[in-house]
């Protein structure tokens, strides 16, 4: 997000990373826990979030975020009754998993996906301390993944669609959500029925199938890079425990704590390449 909405004389171009929880509750939700809204706001249609007063105030406040991910995961209904899940993400380079980054060479890893977001900031009535939630715009499904689902994330393809929505300061509410479109950048493959138990937090979660074939989770040539890269980001961390994990029907892949490999993609991602020394900040 922009860090003006934390420091008012920030520069609104300028990035900060920030934890926020999924599931907006928004600022005017009156009761003393959260956890009391009647309604899931994980996610938030594009063609009502001007309308609905879950969303609007925090959107015409310029409460824009970006939700970074690996990719995520949706489910294919089946005429047999079942459903087959896949794994989304962006396209990447050949060389996505050169092991590591040296002083200000180039990120060659893996591609993140920037997912358009509305965040909004929630104080207790009796006072302590505010706490950040945030929605994930949805849109239409593009051509190449609506025989999968309906509907998918709203998704920035690039640096300039992601500096437009986050400086609420020069891009107007009114000019920002053009951007909200389906994009076709995005590939997917099938992924075991594994992924199913929300008990399974591990890489081999997004290890490709072949449809038809008795599945195993096992990594094969064409996903080993992506297996790699997930493994590197979960080695040396706690396991998430089971009640921690989301629970939404569009279960968005949530690494935890990154090791220096992905720790340095999220802050060169923070302070692009062109910007002004000064203007980089880490978060």
């Amino acid at each position: 997000l922009s860090r003006r909405h934390l420091h008012q004389d920030a520069d609104s171009s300028e990035r900060v990373l920030m934890d926020m929880r999924w599931g907006l509750v928004p600022s005017w939700f009156k009761q003393d826990n959260p956890s009391k809204l009647q309604f899931n706001t994980s996610n938030c249609r594009s063609d009502t979030m001007l309308s609905k007063s879950s969303y609007k105030g925090a959107l015409l406040k310029g409460k824009r975020c970006v939700v970074l991910a690996d990719g995520f995961y949706e489910w294919q209904q089946q005429q047999s009754g079942g459903k087959q899940p896949y794994f989304i993400y962006f396209p990447q380079t050949k060389d996505a998993m050169d092991k590591e980054m040296e002083g200000d060479e180039e990120w060659k890893g893996w591609r993140l996906l920037t997912m358009a977001g509305i965040f909004d900031c929630w104080e207790p009535p009796g006072g302590g301390e505010m706490l950040y939630t945030y929605t994930i715009i949805t849109v239409d499904a593009s051509k190449d993944v609506s025989f999968i689902h309906h509907r998918m994330p709203a998704i920035l393809d690039g640096d300039e669609a992601i500096r437009k929505w986050l400086d609420f300061a020069e891009v107007p509410t009114q000019e920002a959500v053009k951007l909200i479109q389906p994009t076709e950048n995005i590939v997917f493959h099938p992924v075991s029925t594994f992924v199913n138990n929300i008990r399974n937090n591990t890489p081999e979660c997004v290890a490709r199938i072949e449809l038809g074939a008795k599945q195993e989770v096992k990594a094969t040539p064409s996903n080993k890079v992506m297996l790699d890269w997930l493994k590197s980001s979960q080695e040396g961390s706690p396991q998430k425990k089971e009640n921690d994990l989301p629970k939404w029907t569009s279960q968005f892949i949530h690494s935890p704590s990154p090791k220096k490999t992905s720790a340095s993609v999220l802050q060169q991602w923070l302070g692009k390449q062109g910007q002004p020394p000064a203007k980089k900040h880490k978060a």
